[in-house]
């Protein structure tokens, strides 16, 4: 396989996805910023990696939950927004658009110690 990274990070705030109502403006404030703080987490773990700028990559989100219940994979692929902008924003990829990253569909375990989501991003040639 060619070059390959795993970028670590905290699960999204409960707030980034879709189902979380923001319907005050204090809500939409709230939102903006959580999306602001997990976007800086993505991009410097992504910048740690010190990598020069791929073309296109491969992006497969692991999700790791406290608990075990039912998660939608919409909703957990929507709530990565930010952390793809940030991935953009370190300068690995240009764009975070269909043609530069192809993500993948989402895996889901479970982990009670560290709750987490791994984004395996590998490069495509």
């Amino acid at each position: 396989m060619g070059e390959s990274i795993v970028v670590v990070l905290p699960l999204p705030p409960r707030v980034l996805s879709p189902n979380c109502a923001v319907a005050t403006p204090g809500g939409r404030f709230k939102k903006a910023a959580a999306a602001k703080r997990y976007r800086r987490l993505a991009r410097e773990a992504t910048e740690a990696e010190r990598l020069t700028p791929w073309i296109k990559a491969s992006v497969t989100p692991r999700f790791f939950f406290p608990t075990k219940r039912r998660r939608d994979e919409d909703n957990a692929i929507a709530s990565l927004k930010a952390a793809y902008d940030g991935i953009v924003d370190a300068g690995l990829l240009p764009d975070d658009d269909h043609t530069h990253m192809q993500r993948e569909r989402p895996e889901f375990g479970i982990d009670c110690d560290h709750p987490r989501v791994e984004l395996w991003i590998g490069r495509i040639q």
